[in-house]
């Protein structure tokens, strides 16, 4: 999320950065790395922040996994400002996505979900997505994908990443790291390149969006 004290081309200089996450040592390194950002322990469904406060709002491969993501990006159109922007990215089509093996390797690792809690690919039809931003009283503009592979130059350094998500924590908690640093190394296998790095081909979805104007 961002706010762009007095910028008239919509572009981030001088602009002031804002985000949440459910984990204080991710919060610690975005801190590190954006001194002046603004920072906050939260939740989706319940932004700490002021009604109308960003220019921009983003929800970069969350919004699919909140309790209800229904309520998450109405609360994203909550603190965009009047004709904001919003941008919602989310995983491409999992049909013929190598990297949807990935992201699914440690389902069996996973809590069982409370019936009809949204998978990682809720959001990735393109109509449902549009739908999505609809309901929550945004105005879709456009949907486009992005090619985002993952490479990673050794396999100690894949499961390291993939080890870091959300995701993967929670795992963790309901198995052990072991389970899931094995589910990943198993997951990685088929992308191993001659030379010991490892590509995987992964595109995301992005929505790009606008608030409501004043009534």
């Amino acid at each position: 999320m961002r706010r762009r004290n007095g910028s008239p081309d919509g572009l981030c200089f001088g602009c002031t950065v804002a985000g949440i996450d459910a984990s204080e040592a991710l919060l610690a390194i975005a801190r590190e790395r954006t001194p002046d950002g603004d920072f906050r322990i939260g939740e989706l469904e319940a932004l700490p922040f002021p009604d109308r406060s960003f220019d921009l709002v983003t929800g970069f491969n969350s919004l699919q996994y909140a309790g209800n993501p229904g309520v998450a990006l109405a609360q994203v159109g909550r603190v965009a400002k009047p004709d904001g922007q919003v941008v919602v990215a989310t995983w491409g089509d999992p049909d013929g996505m190598p990297a949807a093996s990935v992201i699914t390797a440690l389902r069996p690792l996973l809590p069982p979900p409370p019936p009809g809690a949204p998978g990682p690919f809720a959001l990735s039809d393109a109509a449902a997505l549009r739908k999505f931003a609809e309901d929550a009283g945004l105005h879709p503009l456009e949907v486009f994908d992005v090619d985002s592979a993952f490479h990673y130059s050794d396999l100690d350094t894949g499961v390291r990443a993939l080890n870091s998500t959300g995701v993967a924590v929670r795992a963790m908690e309901n198995s052990s790291e072991d389970a899931v640093s094995r589910a990943h190394r198993e997951a990685l296998a088929p992308f191993r390149r001659a030379n010991g790095s490892y590509l995987v081909a992964a595109k995301f979805r992005c929505l790009l969006a606008r608030s409501s104007s004043p009534s």
